[in-house]
């Protein structure tokens, strides 16, 4: 006979935590990614991670969604409920050029065996991340990954939030931190590039306006 648990309340789920791919680790996810099982799987995934769009978005796009001469990706069904448009960069460009067509098919990541959108990709993923050495990535972190590449890029976080499709800027706001480290390297390309700190002195006494007590 089952257990029940009656007014016993469930830890919260932690959708705050947030995971960024390094360059090196993106290498090792796209190593492991053509070595799958799962042919459309390196296509999906790629698609993720330029364009910071959702799973279910990538896996109900459609050909007729994407303006390839004005280089925009109209997403109609996504969480906010209203229309939005990603741009397409020239690595999503030339990633859709790659992806196999399936005559009389709509959808763009299709299940070849029914040509119909991908019902859930998680085995696939999982092995792939497993693969990887990265079982702690999740789906969603390719979006924040998108995110910091935006921002370490030196984007700012409005446009981080216009290209997310995030409502509210204190969604994006999360990507804040990373904003200020952008600034900080800023600010040290710009004190590196003056030749005065160079030739600054080690001492107050090599300083000629400067006198020193005894």
């Amino acid at each position: 006979m089952g257990v029940l648990f009656v007014g016993i309340d469930l830890f919260p789920e932690n959708n705050k935590v947030e995971r960024f791919l390094s360059a090196d680790e993106a290498k090792l996810l796209f190593e492991a990614l053509e070595q799958s099982k799962a042919p459309m799987l390196k296509y999906i995934v790629p698609m993720l991670l330029l364009t910071g769009a959702r799973k279910s978005e990538v896996l109900r796009a459609r050909w007729r969604d994407f303006d390839f001469e004005g280089r925009i990706w109209t997403v109609e069904f996504n969480k906010s409920g209203k229309v939005r448009y990603i741009p397409l960069s020239d690595g999503v460009l030339d990633l859709l050029k790659r992806v196999p067509r399936f005559e009389g098919c709509e959808w763009v990541f299709p299940n070849p065996e029914t040509l119909r959108p991908f019902v859930q990709i998680f085995y696939a993923w999982d092995s792939v991340r497993k693969k990887a050495g990265l079982p702690d990535l999740r789906i969603h972190d390719l979006r924040h990954s998108f995110a910091s590449f935006l921002v370490n890029a030196g984007r700012s976080l409005y446009e981080v939030q216009k290209i997310l499709g995030h409502t509210q800027i204190k969604t994006t706001q999360r990507y804040a931190h990373l904003s200020q480290k952008s600034l900080v390297r800023a600010a040290n390309a710009a004190s590196q590039a003056l030749p005065m700190l160079q030739s600054m002195p080690d001492k107050a006494e090599a300083l000629p306006l400067v006198e020193v007590e005894a």
